[in-house]
């Protein structure tokens, strides 16, 4: 900073000079940054980790079991029972924390495991281009081509109703879509220089695959991977509904829909309260989602300095 001129001095006019200094912020803080300021996204957040420490945490701190039965059958929402109960005596609400833990589990699964196979499957496919390009995507079009719903019913026929083998099918039939996007990513980012420098140092290919278009590739792959929990929700809700997802005497979201879908009119609650839950937990993952596209919104990925 120069310093200010005496004043008086002919010809002279007083001035002051303002040093201006701007905080260097790191691609991370400008994600962050934006997504805190994504209202909604934040909003869901918040109400997606209640119902997570609600489902997980609750069933230990709740005075009954979801498998336990009671002596008030068929009983509306009160003070001893906030859901309810149903014909057999089974409390409401612990049986929604359990359906909502066990929906959950199958929705997160389906999305690491769709996202773990779909960013390599991709990354792959994007790096190396030609005949591997070709054949990787030909085996994914294939796959995206199957009816899911369909394709799930018949195998989860036969899983007798175990919620891990649920989730690994619906994940083994939508990877597919998580490959596409990072495919796509990862065809622009290997012309990149830092990719052209990784070469140049002799890195392997699987180095700068795993090492440098993997994580430059992040930001699509966890917008997917966030897509995919609603995603794995919404079809096991559709295969329990069906009768072919998860089976008594565990429960999920989908399954307690099912099982109440006769006693709408005379007992509405144990319909209407685990398909609210339904809708919620999806409407936040939407919204989380559209925070994160936003927030790493390539328009804008820039350090600032």
């Amino acid at each position: 900073m120069t310093d200010t001129q005496a004043p008086g001095a002919a010809g002279e006019v007083p001035r002051d000079d303002q040093e201006f200094t701007v905080k260097e912020r790191t691609q991370t803080q400008l994600i962050l940054r934006r997504f805190l300021r994504h209202r909604a996204a934040m909003i869901s957040l918040a109400v997606f980790v209640l119902i997570v420490l609600w489902a997980f945490i609750g069933p230990h701190l709740w005075h009954y079991s979801y498998g336990t039965y009671t002596e008030d059958n068929s009983q509306p929402p009160s003070l001893k029972h906030p859901f309810g109960t149903n014909s057999s005596g089974y409390d409401a609400y612990a049986q929604v924390m359990r359906g909502t833990q066990t929906s959950l589990k199958i929705a997160i699964m389906i999305a690491i495991g769709s996202t773990l196979i779909g960013a390599v499957w991709g990354a792959v496919s994007g790096f190396y281009r030609g005949l591997v390009d070709a054949l990787l995507m030909r085996i994914a079009d294939l796959v995206l081509t199957l009816p899911l719903l369909a394709i799930a019913l018949v195998i989860s026929s036969r899983s007798g109703g175990a919620w891990y083998w649920i989730a690994f099918v619906i994940a083994g039939l939508t990877w597919a879509y998580v490959s596409r996007v990072v495919r796509s990513t990862v065809l622009s980012l290997r012309e990149k220089e830092f990719v052209e420098a990784a070469r140049a140092l002799g890195a392997s290919d699987a180095r700068i695959i795993f090492r440098h278009l993997l994580p430059n590739a992040l930001g699509p792959i966890i917008v997917n991977a966030t897509i995919l929990v609603a995603t794995g929700i919404l079809t096991e809700t559709a295969l329990s509904f069906l009768g072919f997802g998860v089976q008594p005497p565990d429960t999920s979201l989908g399954l307690l829909v099912a099982q109440a879908q006769t006693a709408v009119d005379t007992r509405p609650w144990l319909f209407y309260i685990p398909g609210a839950f339904i809708i919620v937990i999806a409407l936040t993952i939407n919204f989380i989602g559209d925070g994160l596209r936003d927030a790493f919104d390539p328009r804008q990925q820039r350090v600032r300095q």
